[in-house]
């Protein structure tokens, strides 16, 4: 691929496209008289995850992208997961209290901020409200560096069977660079707890285009990371918009990569997570063979939802927190940002929904066309057209979008199938782009696309 390329595409601002349409479209015209209505209904549907945001950390890493809150004091966490549960009531009273749940994940900030008895009340809640599936999955996102014992003993104790660490770069340089120090013996004693603690699936995060990172910094990272043996690495560029995160102006811009590193960045990690026997699975994550994501990869059962790739099948999600995105059948809705106001609108006895966005049937075909995009790097659209009754050609013809990525080789086009170059895959996002009907006409900034 060659150098224009790259930077014409992988310098791009684009979505990462785990939802369609992503959440710049979403409008406060849907509130919560919108999301009562389709909770009454979400049972019916098959099983669903459950998904729940804890917005706070004890220091801030300079890279962060999350809606997160530092705190020293214990006091605002459990006013928060007060504030949770009484969410959980609200919502389980509109579904009904038979909906079965069949994965849970906890997003951050750092929900192991909570303490042991927190987090098994927090559980306790949500099994009280919900109908668990026997083999219910819980996951959790864990930062090694506060992670106490006694944390790792609950985890176990509640059925937490997957867990994703933060890594990001094992580089002390780099990590000078971004606020956040953490040594590999760390992070080898949270491993080796959860693997005692019985968490049979691990994910380790990982970041390039970070300050001061070499391609050499990124390869020594991988070398030292598949040393234990995670189940899955999740690699991801990093986003400077500080204009959005104020704490990232603290990062000095001078000594961020430009397209070009970024991408030969990437491809280090991926060459050497490959040489440790990983597959890569779509655009930026990596499993072992064996592992259920993989397995789903090389079957096209891979999904894409706001935690990535995954082999969640569940149609509907329920987002608790502040700032939680949940989706149904009906469309997507996500909860007010402000702790203060989120806090407020639970305790008025009203669930705290901001915004959201209804789906059309147009909607629907576009966000399985990108799906397909981004988990395989291909899509049947004549497939498509059959499954869902709906003709596909519109979004081809005319498409000017999509006729400049064929031109310069990015996609081809043959008997309906759209098929991302083997060499172009990292400008997924671009293909994905080109189906976007509401793609640059919202104002947003995004991530570059490699």
């Amino acid at each position: 691929m060659s150098d224009n390329l790259v930077a014409k595409y992988g310098d791009a601002r684009l979505p990462r496209y785990t939802s369609y349409p992503t959440a710049p479209a979403f409008s406060a015209a849907v509130g919560p008289d919108e999301y009562v209505k389709g909770l009454a209904n979400i049972g019916k549907t098959g099983p669903v995850s459950v998904y729940l945001h804890v917005p706070f950390c004890r220091s801030m890493c300079w890279y962060c992208g999350c809606h997160t809150t530092i705190t020293r004091q214990d006091a605002p966490v459990v006013e928060y997961l007060d504030v949770m549960s009484q969410e959980i009531e609200l919502v389980s009273f509109a579904a009904g209290n038979d909906v079965p749940v069949k994965n849970v994940h906890f997003g951050g900030g750092t929900p192991t901020i909570m303490k042991p008895q927190e987090f098994t009340a927090l559980m306790a809640k949500l099994r009280s409200a919900f109908a668990f599936e026997v083999d219910a999955s819980v996951a959790v996102e864990i930062d090694p560096r506060t992670l106490a014992a006694s944390m790792i003993e609950v985890l176990g104790e509640n059925g937490v069977d997957r867990a994703s660490l933060g890594v990001q770069s094992f580089d002390p340089i780099v990590q000078a660079a971004i606020n956040r120090m953490q040594s590999f013996e760390q992070t080898e004693a949270a491993v080796a707890g959860l693997r005692s603690a019985g968490v049979t699936s691990i994910n380790f995060d990982l970041i390039y285009g970070l300050p001061k990172q070499t391609v050499q910094s990124c390869v020594e990272t991988v070398r030292l990371a598949a040393q234990l043996r995670p189940e899955r690495f999740a690699v991801f560029g990093y986003a400077h918009i500080p204009a959005l995160k104020k704490h990232q102006r603290l990062i000095d811009e001078a000594s961020l990569p430009d397209a070009r590193q970024r991408n030969e960045q990437a491809e280090a990690i991926a060459q050497e997570l490959e040489k440790a026997g990983y597959e890569r699975i779509g655009l930026d994550h990596f499993a072992l063979p064996e592992d259920q994501l993989a397995v789903a990869a090389r079957e096209g059962r891979m999904r894409r939802n706001f935690q990535g790739y995954t082999t969640d099948d569940c149609d509907s999600l329920i987002g608790l927190g502040a700032s939680a995105i949940g989706r149904l059948p009906t469309g997507y809705m996500q909860n007010h940002v402000p702790l203060g106001l989120y806090a407020e609108r639970v305790a008025s006895g009203v669930l705290p929904t901001a915004k959201g966005y209804l789906l059309t049937e147009e909607d629907k075909l576009r966000g399985r066309i990108i799906e397909r995009l981004m988990c395989d790097f291909e899509v049947d659209l004549g497939r498509l057209s059959r499954e869902l009754g709906f003709d596909t050609g519109f979004l081809v013809e005319r498409n000017e979008r999509l006729g400049e990525l064929v031109a310069d080789g990015v996609v081809t086009i043959r008997d309906n199938r759209i098929v991302v170059s083997q060499d172009a895959r990292f400008m997924v996002r671009a293909v994905a782009a080109a189906f976007d009907a509401y793609f640059g006409s919202l104002g947003r900034t995004h991530s570059k696309a490699a």
